[in-house]
This record gives C-alpha cells, structure tokens and sequence, in this order.
C-alpha cells in the first residue's frame, strides 16, 4: 500500500478555493477546450518527484511557512512589471492592454525540442487539478500565494536538454503596442532573467499558470510565469515568450542594468545587504510591521545544497 503525505506548500482545491470560484476554476481548466497532452514525466520521474515532495518539513512559527495566504486584492494589486509601468499600481492600471491568448513559447539552444512551443503543448490545463502550490514571495514585501502550475522540471524533461546545457534563460515579452512601459529606457528590454539548470529542476521552481483559483491576471504574469521562491521576486519573470537552454551563465536585466547592486543568483540572504539598504527585515503585503528575512526565504532544507560551496557573499 501506498501512502502519500502532502507537503505543507501544496494545498488542497478546498483549502484555497471557496466554492463560489469552484465553478470558475472548472472553466479556467477549460481554457482550450479540450483534453491536452499527456504527462510529461516518466513513472520512474514522477515517483522520484512524489519522494522529494512528501520529504518536505516545516516548523509552525511566527514566521512560518504555512502562514495564511494573503489577500487576493493586494497580490493583484501591488505589483512591480515594468513593462506597464514603475509605480507599483501601474501594473494593474495598464495591463489591460496584454492579448495573452493564443500564447506560444520558442524553446531554443542546447535541447532536443526547438521551435514556437503553444502554450497548451507545454501546459496539461486538465491535469491541473491538485497542482495548487502555497509559497512564500519576497522582494522589499512578501506575500504567500496559492499558484496554480507545474514544476518547471517537467517542462525540461519534455524539452531533454543536452549534456552541454548548464542554464536556462528567459525572455519576456517585449511589445510596444501592448505593454506601454517598454517605450522607456528604465530597462533594456526585453526583459531577461535564468538559472541555474539545477536550479531549475528544483520541484520548488513553477511555471505557474494561475492564482487563487483563477488564471493569472495580466499584471501578475499572464499567461505563463516562472515562481522561483527561495530568490528575491525580479527572478520569477512573467509573460515568458523564450526559454534557451546555454552552456554560458545568461546575463539577467538587473544584474546587466546595476551590476553591483544584482548578481545572478539573487537568493533571498538576510546577510547580504543591498547597497541602499538592509535585507535584513522584510514587511509582509498588508502588515506594518517588520518581519525578520529568513535565509533562502525559509526553503533552505530544500535548496542550501544547490550551493554548497558557493560563496554566497561573492556570488549574489
């Protein structure tokens, strides 16, 4: 007999929809009509994935993982995309103007699968029932949010990468006529982020495809975003239109645009002051006081090992 043990960042349907979305998440599963691939990971793959899950421990604190997820309003609310502007509403204000659907993905460099990838050939919408994942966010706030999606290593599996790939980097969307941000020069755009290829096969790391029970409003990331949640928020880019598989570490837009203020990795270090402030203390979305930063954000049983050896001083 088989007994699986649920982790404490994977969330039941009921536990983070109430039953009036109930109904809208059934049309969100829905979005392309009909049934839609098969699963991208071999038996052997996903029972080594099942392990890795049911492995995960947390200790109930103040500060704790399972802290209540955070106010819908303020998640969609209070964003930085600057694609659609800087201020933090901005986002909400003006991404209205994204068309997120029909959506497709080039997938190029050192992988097997190459080419314009539809959205619904790398996302199984109908197998997205139990893949609702709570995780902790942080930039300058924090937020905890319910994401619906799949593990990006599923998405690599299907791509088999060859033994010369070593990262993986993003491209997001760059369209003057839809996001209005890109007219200024406050980033090159487009916008570009990656990672590590262990970094990326993480089972913490999502392509995530909704929230709150809902597809991803435009302004969080529509229709596909990467969640990357022991780094700081500007790693999880949103609205991706490219993943390359490189043998050379890809040059983020932060790291190229303030090179000593952002390196590649970007994990969240309470150690490593930013330049113009402490990182030390984060507040979470809705509270005015501080809260101390946990180290990898709280996910470091599960990802410290990623750097061992590392110096994470040098290498941020």
């Amino acid at each position: 007999m088989i007994i699986k043990t649920k982790n404490s960042w994977s969330e039941s349907e009921n536990s983070v929809t109430d039953e009036k979305l109930f109904h809208a998440r059934r049309s969100f599963m829905k979005l392309s009509g009909a049934a839609l691939g098969a699963s991208m990971l071999t038996p052997a793959l996903m029972a080594e994935e099942e392990r890795f899950l049911s492995e995960l421990v947390y200790q109930k604190d103040d500060n704790s993982l399972r802290s209540e997820v955070n106010d819908e309003k303020a998640a969609i609310g209070y964003n930085n995309f600057y694609e659609f502007g800087t201020a933090k509403d901005d986002p909400a204000a003006n991404a209205h103007s994204l068309i997120p659907d029909p959506w497709s993905v080039r997938v190029d460099g050192h992988a097997e699968m190459q080419g314009d990838i539809a959205l619904e050939d790398i996302i199984d919408f109908n197998a997205l029932e139990e893949r609702i994942y709570r995780l902790r966010c942080v930039e300058a706030w924090s937020m905890v949010i319910p994401w619906i999606g799949i593990p990006l290593a599923d998405v690599i599996m299907k791509a088999a990468p060859t033994s010369s790939a070593k990262y993986i980097r993003f491209e997001t969307l760059a369209d003057k006529d839809q996001m209005p941000g890109i007219r200024s020069r406050v980033l090159k755009w487009p916008y570009v982020e990656g990672l590590r290829l262990d970094e990326a096969m993480n089972p913490l790391t999502l392509l995530a495809v909704g929230m709150y029970g809902k597809e991803l409003p435009n302004q969080n990331g529509a229709p596909l975003r990467l969640v990357v949640p022991w780094k700081y928020g500007f790693k999880s880019i949103k609205s991706i239109v490219r993943m390359s598989f490189t043998d050379e570490e890809p040059m983020n837009s932060w790291q190229r645009s303030a090179p000593s203020e952002y390196g590649f990795y970007s994990n969240v270090n309470p150690e490593v002051d930013h330049p113009r402030w402490s990182q030390k203390y984060e507040r979470r979305i809705g509270e005015f006081r501080r809260r101390e930063t946990l180290m990898f954000n709280g996910y470091g049983d599960e990802v410290a090992s990623l750097y061992d050896g590392l110096d994470l001083g040098k290498y941020f």
